[in-house]
């Protein structure tokens, strides 16, 4: 047998019996499952993203999602297998469901698209990050901030915290585009060269950088209210998906947030499967990131209300121009969480 074959088909076997685990663990079996029909399909695929602490419930979701019927359960990673982010990845017909930044589906939303948020997912895990230059935000006014081109997350989160403050983010920062597929890292140097004076970053870029003491924190939306008090990722799909496969969609769901469960729960554990299936290198970020995202509390948060906040700052921003009220009614399905809720209490 081919050596490296061997060693991928080792590392995905420990790598399920720990999640497989751990799901056991916390008592995370079938339950209701049994109760509903079986999906209208069996395959179902997911957006694989490269900060692993993030979207930590979906690698976890992949054994609960076999024990929900799902047969053919495939990553799509990026930049490898795509070079689109969520929610563009989801209504390019890429991928069925996934964790997407609030912000971002209001915005799709408001441009029409077809996206269906079903849930909330975590508080918070992004920062801004500033120079010894910038003691607050408030002090970007003037000064030079980066962006990555192509993505746009980090552009619509600075324009909502520099609003917050009372800035104009179009008039008073000067912005300066950074071509994919730069990193955080260079932000960093551009940051230490004094070029730029804030960046966006998230886990575990964002732990290392503290620990190494590369700038200093300005906004932390795990921490720093109003972020810290509504949900930062989302869980979505399409509207296609969720009117075709509404068995499926409740279904992925309910192994999503029992993975949230399991990620705040067993954070050791979950990590080191991340590890064995090559999902991260860094043990010790990947562990801190999980264990300051606060998972497993999508009960106490709701999602509307994270929906209605990140719409009304987007329009005192001036990047959208429909009430909460419109978008909320566009673009979201709370049925399957409502549903939920109820089945998964204890």
């Amino acid at each position: 047998m081919n050596k490296s074959v061997d060693q991928w088909d080792r590392r995905e076997f420990l790598g399920r019996m720990a999640l497989a685990g751990a799901a056991g663990l916390v008592g995370l079996r079938r339950g209701r499952a049994d109760a509903d029909p079986p999906p209208e399909t069996t395959r179902l695929r997911l957006f694989e993203s490269p900060f692993p602490s993030c979207v930590a419930p979906l690698y976890v979701a992949q054994e609960l999602l076999y024990s929900e019927g799902f047969t053919d359960v495939r990553y799509v990673k990026w930049p490898s297998e795509t070079k689109a982010w969520p929610p563009e990845v989801l209504l390019s017909g890429q991928v069925d469901i996934c964790l997407s930044f609030g912000p971002k589906d209001v915005l799709a939303i408001e441009a029409g698209a077809p996206l269906a948020v079903l849930a909330g997912s975590h508080i918070g895990c992004v920062e801004l990050v500033g120079s010894d230059r910038v003691r607050s935000t408030r002090e970007l006014k003037g000064k030079n901030v980066a962006l990555y081109e192509g993505v746009g997350d980090d552009h619509v989160f600075i324009s909502m915290f520099a609003a917050h403050v009372g800035l104009d983010p179009q008039k008073d920062i000067n912005w300066v585009l950074l071509p994919i597929p730069a990193d955080s890292w260079e932000a960093a140097r551009l940051l230490a060269a004094g070029k730029i004076d804030a960046f966006f970053v998230g886990p575990p870029d964002a732990l290392e950088m503290r620990a190494k003491k590369i700038g200093h924190v300005l906004v932390n939306t795990t921490t720093d209210k109003p972020w810290s008090q509504y949900f930062c990722c989302l869980v979505a799909s399409t509207k296609e998906f969720v009117l075709k496969h509404p068995v499926a969609a409740k279904r992925a769901l309910r192994a999503i947030l029992k993975s949230a469960n399991v990620c705040a729960l067993k954070p050791e554990r979950i990590v080191r499967s991340m590890v064995e299936r090559g999902r991260t290198s860094r043990y010790d970020y990947a562990l801190q990131g999980l264990k300051e995202i606060p998972y497993g509390k999508w009960r106490e948060y709701d999602p509307e209300d994270s929906v209605r906040f990140y719409a009304l700052r987007l329009r005192d921003v001036g990047l959208i121009k429909s009430s909460p009220q419109k978008i909320i009614a566009e673009g979201t399905d709370w049925r399957f969480l409502n549903e939920l809720k109820k089945e998964l209490k204890g």
